[in-house]
């Protein structure tokens, strides 16, 4: 009954016009408050034809605008958008209508799901099978171990092809199985959660059969991870990026790469198309990195950054050695392994900004891997490490991009030699003090 409690409809609506009748190309109808009773619901008059009758891909990508700031921004959703309640206006517009039916996504529940899916897309099962306890969808005394394997096993393909083409449909029906075994729980708020991403995923396929609204969300999520303020996800995104210590600058680039795919309010388009332009890519990253929501990921960026000039110093003089006392190249390198990664690490970093094209990254990698397996003389040591020091060709792309930012971002940009220097003293002060102590 509570759903024909109408001032209690309009009040849902009012709430959820304020928070989010200002997306472009939304529409949520005005609510008559005044002229509204308990059995009488008075609210502005929408024209239109219903999502599901039109072929209109671009405000489908609107609607998963609209769901990814109502689940995981706000946590104030509608939880009813059954095709009939989702309108094409004459205007072109998505006018979302009957809010009887309305879901509180909590704080700790929204970052949880977005962990979720931040383990999903990187194959981090074992962190994945936690998250479920989080949700809720799993008692803490589940047995982790088997859950993780269970999940490798029906996850693991569909996420094989990337981000972009996981299906949510897919994802759910494998999951049947497990979660009747692992006696799986599933919370009111998930199922809402659910029914409202998997109508938009249905009405989309009805006229484009390779849409995945998850690869469509994505984007998004990638963008909190690498901007939001909360501690919990700062501390994701870091278990994200290390494994073991060593720094996973492929995730980091997928991440970067994803978030330059979301679409904000203003930048709202028609048309979904790659970017294949590498200078606006390259603007994208570094622009992020220099503003203020950036500065998280800037200061792992200035770090890895200072480990591997630091390597790359050592190989210098390791190199520079070898050829004033030419018996020095037999001699033990002062390289170490975890220097090696470092020196591959500034390599493809430089990569990452600079946006070389892949495939001469892949055989960088090859390149490097290959020496990296067998038992290397110091002179192939020497050789790798000043390979990874970028051409001319792949630092000038990132120089010529500087002066097209606005001001605040080229001060920015001018004060990062004085933060790298100042982590570069503090590495070389503390591998002294280790060999004095050794």
């Amino acid at each position: 009954m509570q759903e024909m409690d109408y001032k209690k409809e309009a009040n849902n609506g009012l709430k959820f016009r304020e928070l989010y009748g200002g997306i472009q190309d939304v529409l949520i109808p005005q609510m008559y408050v005044e002229q509204t009773t308990r059995k009488v619901l008075t609210m502005e008059w929408v024209e239109g034809q219903k999502l599901s009758e039109v072929k209109d891909l671009y405000l489908i990508e609107v609607g998963v605008y609209c769901s990814f700031n109502q689940l995981l921004e706000k946590g104030f959703y509608h939880a009813d958008p059954h095709p009939g309640n989702l309108i094409r206006t004459y205007d072109g517009k998505l006018a979302y209508i009957d809010f009887g039916m309305m879901g509180e996504f909590k704080q700790e529940l929204r970052e949880g799901f977005i962990e979720a899916c931040l383990h999903l897309v990187n194959r981090d099962f074992d962190a994945l099978a936690k998250d479920f306890i989080t949700l809720g969808l799993l008692p803490p005394t589940a047995e982790k171990g088997a859950v993780t394997k269970a999940l490798t096993g029906v996850f693991q393909s569909a996420v094989a092809k990337g981000v972009r083409n996981i299906s949510f449909g897919d994802l759910l029906g494998n999951l049947g199985t497990t979660m009747y075994k692992f006696k799986f729980r599933i919370p009111s708020y998930f199922s809402l959660v659910v029914r409202s991403m998997a109508v938009l995923e249905g009405i989309a396929i009805g006229f484009n059969p390779n849409y995945k609204v998850l690869g469509s969300t994505y984007p998004y999520i990638a963008r909190k991870v690498l901007t939001d303020s909360s501690p919990q996800l700062k501390s994701s995104l870091v278990a994200v990026l290390y494994k073991e210590g060593v720094f996973r600058i492929d995730r980091l680039e997928s991440l970067l790469t994803e978030s330059l795919r979301a679409r904000t309010e203003k930048a709202l388009v028609k048309k979904q198309t790659e970017d294949t332009d590498s200078k606006m890519i390259t603007k994208g990253i570094i622009s992020f990195a220099l503003t203020e929501k950036g500065a998280f990921v800037r200061e792992i960026l200035l770090q890895e950054f200072a480990k591997g000039l630091d390597a790359l110093s050592l190989a210098t003089l390791d190199s520079l050695t070898s050829a004033i006392i030419p018996f020095a190249a037999s001699s033990a390198s002062s390289l170490t392994e975890e220097d090696r990664i470092n020196l591959t690490t500034l390599r493809r970093l430089l990569l990452l900004l600079s946006r070389v094209h892949s495939s001469e990254s892949s055989s960088v990698e090859a390149k490097e891997g290959s020496i990296y397996k067998n038992q290397m003389t110091y002179s192939e040591e020497a050789s790798v490490a000043f390979y990874q020091l970028a051409s001319a060709r792949e630092i000038l792309p990132i120089l010529s991009i500087i002066p097209e930012l606005p001001p605040e971002l080229q001060q920015e940009f001018l004060r990062l030699p004085a933060d790298l220097a100042g982590r570069l003293i503090s590495r070389a002060a503390a591998r002294t003090i280790r060999r004095m102590f050794l």
